[in-house]
């Protein structure tokens, strides 16, 4: 028979472990929108301990990367191939705002992403902001991440004429930003495979953008991309990227994590 010291020892113990157990806030998933993308449905989404987003991104079928189009209408500016918004309860948590997805069927220069691929925008600003983006305003930014170049991009003459324009500064394109590009890549020879581009507008941090050949997804494997650290983003944006293919329900789930305030 147990005395009372130890009796009571253990008394305390389970009350604390009970009181432990009442505290623990359980991971909840958030379902934000869904919106086609070719012959399957691109959705968002975020996992949550209450009002903390732990993880948070997208689902994108290889159904949808199959059946790309192998030619797209030229339009000026881009035509969103998807636009589905994040769970409103965890944008703030996020930083992200909404996901727009853009096919590129033939690539777009420079040089290294002249190849098919597709630009999944998880866009900073919101919906109205985006929109309002016109490449007229040709500010950089003070200070791009370590390793990264903000080119200005000569275009084709075709191009050139089209849009009467020679280059785009910053590669800014209407509606999405300026795009900055890792500047080893830019010198690379070879196409390029997957990269995370951070894009800008007025000088501001616009847009963190996992880039992915349509090659590179049709190989069926997970991946990570490394988050550069943004100068001149304050708010909350996350540190990791992580592409889980699941071969179970043939879709990778696009993931982002480690979200905390920028300095």
């Amino acid at each position: 028979m147990l005395g009372s010291p130890q009796r009571y020892r253990l008394v305390v113990l389970a009350m604390l472990l009970s009181a432990c157990a009442k505290k623990e806030v359980p991971l909840v998933e958030v379902k934000g929108q869904c919106a086609d993308l070719f012959k399957s449905q691109v959705c968002t989404w975020a996992k949550m301990q209450g009002a903390t987003v732990v993880e948070a991104g997208a689902t994108v079928p290889i159904a949808s990367i199959d059946s790309s189009p192998s030619s797209e209408p030229m339009a000026w500016p881009p035509v969103a191939a998807a636009v589905a918004s994040l769970p409103d309860s965890a944008q703030s948590g996020t930083g992200f705002h909404q996901l727009t997805v853009y096919w590129e069927p033939m690539g777009h220069p420079p040089g290294p992403y002249m190849t098919p691929h597709y630009d999944f925008h998880f866009n900073l600003f919101t919906a109205v902001e985006i929109a309002a983006i016109d490449c007229k305003d040709l500010s950089k930014p003070a200070a791009l991440p370590a390793g990264y170049a903000l080119p200005d991009v000569p275009l084709p003459p075709p191009m050139a004429k089209m849009l009467g324009v020679e280059s785009l500064i910053g590669l800014c394109v209407p509606q999405m930003g300026m795009h900055s590009l890792p500047a080893a890549e830019l010198a690379n020879a070879s196409q390029f495979k997957g990269d995370m581009v951070i894009g800008y507008w007025k000088g501001k941090p616009v847009f963190i953008e996992p880039m992915l050949t349509r090659a590179m997804l049709l190989e069926k494997k997970s991946f990570d991309l490394p988050i550069p650290t943004v100068p001149g983003l304050a708010g909350i944006y996350p540190r990791k990227f992580h592409a889980e293919w699941d071969a179970k329900t043939n879709a990778y789930q696009f993931v982002f994590s480690g979200f905390a305030p920028g300095a």
